[in-house]
């Protein structure tokens, strides 16, 4: 999939893993401090590299079911591999006994595991050529899982979870026809793990009340979903606040799998809980609903500095301009 998240043309195109002196890794670190650097974020590699894997994906799923036919590579097995040992942790270390009710501080247990073990795990999905890039790319693993200061999770720890995916495909682990098994796959699998930990450990969302996630935590899962759903010939975006409707596809696709989550972690009328995606219901049809959450998107997470400024840089997610 090296093709994938290189939208500006770059020399690493061909199907082989890119020549290992092409790159010189670095631990990415933060380079957004203030609102007026927002613009220097705008202008990068590392932007235009995220945005085109997100859309790359999207585009990669339209139309399509979990239950398709696709390839699972080695690496995708080696990735479900590793999010199956995070979920093992998560059973091996219990919520404690605590007077508050919200942000249960066995999660940092849980956390101090994966910042321990995070640059051996990546280690073994990356093939021997290029465990090099461990230490780079396990910081991105390390951010997509939660805050353990705040115990919370929000849109950037899952923007965090799409870049550690996307510099996978940057150094040659995924490739083009891994993209069906990144979303039905790795990112279903990554959902259902995070689902666990927020539930667990009664994980706060991220930012003032969830407001830039359509539910409190997520939302590129609602993109990409959406997508699956495009020309779906009897699945209108108003059938999916109907419990009976939720329940009888959330298996084929992503979208309505997050919506049942929803439906079973709060109560009262779906138009107050989650009123986004209430408005959403309204709009006539899938695709149109693909665009608006694109661009709602790019608005509500990615342009905003709350969300940004913990994102990090480093040689694959580059901050530098794009190359004209």
């Amino acid at each position: 999939m090296a093709e994938t998240e290189q939208p500006t043309g770059s020399s690493h195109e061909d199907d082989k893993p890119p020549n290992p002196v092409s790159f010189s890794f670095t631990v990415p670190k933060k380079e957004i401090s203030m609102v007026p650097d927002m613009g220097k974020w705008k202008r990068s590699q590392a932007y235009a590299d995220y945005m085109g894997f997100i859309l790359t994906l999207n585009e990669g799923v339209k139309r399509k079911k979990f239950t398709c036919e696709y390839q699972v590579s080695e690496t995708v097995e080696k990735l479900l591999a590793m999010l199956a040992t995070l979920d093992r942790w998560i059973d091996e270390t219990p919520p404690i006994d605590q007077p508050s009710r919200f942000g249960n501080k066995a999660y940092r247990t849980w956390y101090a595991k994966l910042d321990q073990e995070a640059e051996a795990l990546v280690t073994a999905i990356l093939p021997s050529e290029r465990h090099d890039a461990a230490p780079e790319i396990a910081v991105y693993l390390k951010e997509a899982v939660g805050n353990s200061t705040r115990i919370d999770y929000g849109t950037g720890h899952e923007a965090a979870f799409a870049a550690f995916l996307c510099c996978l495909c940057k150094v040659g682990a995924l490739r083009m026809e891994d993209q069906l098994a990144i979303i039905f796959k790795v990112f279903d699998k990554y959902l259902r793990v995070m689902h666990k930990l927020q539930k667990t450990y009664r994980m706060e969302p991220a930012g003032s009340q969830g407001v830039w996630g359509l539910d409190d935590f997520q939302f590129l899962p609602f993109i990409w979903g959406s997508s699956q759903l495009i020309d779906h010939p009897t699945l209108e975006p108003r059938h999916f606040v109907e419990e009976k409707v939720v329940n009888e596809y959330h298996q084929d696709y992503m979208f309505l799998e997050c919506i049942k989550f929803i439906n079973e972690m709060k109560t009262g009328p779906f138009a107050e809980h989650s009123n986004q995606l209430w408005n959403i219901s309204a709009v006539p049809s899938w695709s149109k609903v693909n665009q608006g959450l694109i661009r709602m998107y790019k608005a509500e997470c990615l342009e905003k500095f709350p969300v940004i400024q913990h994102f990090k840089f480093g040689s694959l997610l580059s901050i530098q301009p794009v190359k004209p």
